[in-house]
């Protein structure tokens, strides 16, 4: 790629941004918070995976989907069945009625093991099932809905509702899935302790490494000439369709792009906190990450990431003080949003703080004179518009003289 492309797809006020993102999660956090507060801005980190693939849907496409918490699961259940069967090795499940199966599987009077959780021994069978499920679960919802041009608030309401669906479906499989008490007691990742110190150091810098990467790939995509044509569906899709795109396929493209960015943050989600519930999958956490893209800025990626951390934050400090009203909270901040700053944070910033960083860049970049040019002179200054009037009245007589004997005599009479 050169370095024209680069900068087009990376302008100074988006690199900006990029660099403030990575000196706050690379430099500054590890250094002032303990493992515990590390961990836990890695857990929030996860949500800003799918906040940033809602920037894309909804900020860009114009697809506001309501079941993010599906794809979500998605990655964090694979990535928790690979866990749990490293977990249960019939040397440590010798106990157990039937060895070298999960314990709820156990308790549930099981006797082997379920045919579709055998791949899942493998690690990078659990990798590519982390991108590809989502990708053909999304496949399937885009195809079934954007192709007979359902999209609005029935899309919205769809895809709730097949975040519920999933979530009775994982509870009431208490057997293959492990109810609602979800996947839990996950130890090793390949005979790597994950409850350590150091595990949570290495899975947090992990998580910033992915996150990071889809954001690049977020930041290609809308300065490509897709995200162009993502913007103009949102605003005309009519338009866009009469000019010759395939408007659904572009919005399944899309829509399978951000159940990938939310399965891999579900994947982290699992490695950083030690288990996977259904309570991570239904209607209220998909509510909750559409609010993380809309406070960020549904129209920045950057934007989305700041969303996600403040949120949660807050979400940590008021639950602990006052659980029971966090969801009126929530549902306060999200009216506020609409309301007050439709364009979150990131529009905060662009009409009040962006004119002034701006400005400091401009001064800060200026060219200056270089120490060795020594001043004009006052005689010079003196004698320089003399000879730019005298040059400038021999260039307009000049071209007088070409004009007149290039026209016609008549057309001067004339």
């Amino acid at each position: 790629m050169s370095y024209s492309s680069l900068a087009s797809m990376f302008p100074k006020k988006d690199m900006l941004g990029f660099v403030v993102l990575a000196l706050i999660l690379v430099v500054i956090l590890p250094l002032t918070l303990d493992i515990f507060r590390l961990n836990l801005v890695g857990k929030y980190l996860t949500y800003a995976f799918v906040a940033v693939g809602l920037v894309l849907c909804w900020g860009y496409g114009g697809i506001l989907s309501l079941g993010q918490g599906v794809f979500f699961g998605l990655g964090g259940y694979a990535m928790a069945m690979f866990l749990k069967l490293e977990a249960s090795d019939p040397e440590s499940t010798k106990i157990q009625s039937t060895p070298g199966i999960p314990d709820f599987m156990d308790w549930n009077q099981l006797t082997e093991l379920p045919l579709f959780w055998e791949p899942f021994h493998s690690f990078g069978f659990t990798l590519a099932a982390i991108i590809l499920l989502p990708c053909i679960v999304g496949y399937i919802i885009g195809v079934a809905m954007f192709k007979r041009r359902v999209g609005g608030v029935y899309f919205a309401i769809i895809t709730q509702a097949l975040a519920a669906i999933l979530t009775i479906l994982i509870i009431g499989q208490q057997g293959y899935t492990g109810g609602v008490n979800g996947m839990t007691d996950l130890r090793t990742l390949h005979g790597y302790d994950i409850r350590t110190d150091s595990a949570k150091y290495v899975f947090y810098f992990v998580c910033v490494f992915l996150l990071f990467c889809c954001l690049a790939a977020a930041q290609f995509i809308r300065k490509s000439k897709l995200g162009r044509l993502l913007v103009a569906m949102r605003d005309k899709e009519d338009r866009v369709r009469f000019s010759g795109y395939d408007v659904a396929n572009f919005k399944i493209f899309v829509f399978c792009i951000g159940g990938v960015f939310a399965a891999i943050g579900g994947a982290m989600f699992t490695l950083q906190v030690g288990f996977m519930s259904p309570t991570l999958v239904g209607i209220v956490p998909s509510i909750e990450m559409v609010i993380f893209c809309a406070v960020g800025g549904r129209l920045s990626i950057i934007g989305a990431v700041y969303g996600a951390l403040i949120v949660n934050f807050a979400k940590t400090s008021f639950s602990e003080s006052f659980p029971e009203l966090w969801l009126f909270a929530m549902g306060g901040l999200f009216i506020a949003v609409v309301m007050a700053f439709p364009n979150g944070l990131a529009g905060l910033y662009n009409t009040y703080a962006a004119p002034k960083v701006d400005a400091l860049l401009e001064k800060f970049t200026a060219k200056k004179i270089p120490p060795s040019a020594s001043p004009p002179s006052s005689s010079a200054i003196a004698s320089k518009p003399v000879v730019a009037t005298t040059e400038l009245k021999a260039e307009s007589k000049t071209e007088s003289k070409i004009d007149s004997t290039a026209m016609p005599q008549g057309a001067i009479h004339e």
